[in-house]
């Protein structure tokens, strides 16, 4: 089981700690043999994926259209539509045994503002439906070129990719700073959210889309 409910849940989540909950129970009853989750995250579920997760709430502009990529389990995405129910979210994910859990927790926890879509963010039709989003999140996805090249198209200009990672993320961003800044990535940092609640914050790279108008005057 996922374990008692830590105190700081409430902090994060408020009145909407039950849904939380009933997340965390989900994903420890059913993570494990969905290969979501490995089996020694059962007991870390909350500090690890939950409150992880939904601490980068604090980093979204009111009422965003946010597409979380290759959200998986649910990570970011489900936390995060729990602490900011304002949001617009869309979970994209391309296994469709994926696909089916998500469906089941958003029908289960009645997220009304989100939508499960099956897909690649470098695909045309995705980056067609889902262009022009204010914020891209993605978790344990990919290195940071790889995400610049597939999330950056799916913002519109000034619009901001909020990369979840890990002690690293310093190093990665300046190993692949080129890389970000050719795919139309600008203003690459890091910075850490949660401190207050969490005993290790959550480690995030923001990097945001340079404007049409920026990237046609260089």
């Amino acid at each position: 089981m996922a374990g008692e409910l830590p105190d700081n849940a409430k902090l994060v989540f408020g009145d909407r700690t039950e849904l939380a909950t009933e997340f965390a129970r989900m994903l420890a009853e059913h993570g494990v043999e969905r290969g979501l989750i490995g089996p020694r995250e059962v007991d870390r579920i909350w500090d690890r994926h939950v409150l992880n997760s939904a601490v980068i709430a604090e980093l979204l502009p009111q009422h965003c259209r946010c597409v979380d990529v290759g959200s998986g389990a649910g990570l970011p995405g489900i936390p995060l539509a729990i602490a900011r129910p304002d949001v617009r979210l869309t979970l994209l994910e391309p296994m469709a045994r994926r696909v089916a859990w998500l469906n089941e927790v958003v029908e289960r926890l009645e997220l009304t503002s989100v939508t499960v879509l099956r897909g690649r963010a470098e695909e045309v039709a995705v980056r067609e439906q889902l262009k022009n989003s204010d914020v891209v999140t993605a978790r344990a996805v990919a290195p940071l070129e790889k995400l610049a090249r597939w999330c950056l198209p799916l913002l519109r200009g000034g619009g901001q990719l909020v990369a979840l990672k890990g002690e690293s993320a310093a190093e990665e961003l300046e190993r692949d700073r080129d890389a970000v800044q050719k795919a139309g990535g600008t203003g690459g940092r890091v910075t850490v959210v949660g401190a207050d609640v969490l005993d290790v914050p959550t480690t995030v790279v923001l990097i945001d889309r340079q404007n049409k108008q920026a990237r046609r005057d260089r």
